[in-house]
């Protein structure tokens, strides 16, 4: 189970990850977007549809991560400038299971947490490390 020094560690990494990312690519600070041609979301955006105003941790050029506490729980939103800039996140973090992942965005917290967190936020649900071949995708 995800405990919340291991979700600190991570909202550290993730600035490390942005701190050293040389990604490029254009877009917006931020999430998944809703359909073609809409704007991503921003971690605020996401945050707000389960009810949540984050504290940031990390408000980088290459991603931003926000902490929420709400009655189903614990977690971070973290959002992405690039693709390349998520996929570089994904790679560095893949010890940090299970996360929810969209278009431009993941939300990390406990399984529990997470399958509440999906019903609002939709994604696909990443049980194990995404680099292995017998990682488990549940959407």
């Amino acid at each position: 189970m995800t405990t919340i020094p291991r979700l600190a560690a991570l909202a550290l990494l993730a600035g490390l990850v942005a701190g050293c990312s040389s990604a490029g690519g254009g877009g917006h600070l931020a999430a998944g977007a809703q359909g073609p041609g809409a704007a991503p979301l921003t971690v605020e955006q996401l945050a707000a549809k389960v009810g949540c105003t984050p504290r940031m941790q990390v408000n980088a050029a290459e991603l931003r991560t926000g902490y929420c506490k709400t009655p189903d729980g614990e977690f971070f939103v973290t959002t992405f400038k690039s693709q390349a800039g998520k996929d570089a996140w994904m790679d560095a973090a893949p010890e940090y299971n299970p996360h929810l992942v969209g278009p431009l965005w993941t939300v990390l917290s406990s399984r529990k947490v997470l399958d509440l967190l999906r019903e609002r936020l939709g994604g696909d649900l990443h049980l194990t490390d995404h680099r292995t071949k017998k990682m488990r995708v549940v959407g």
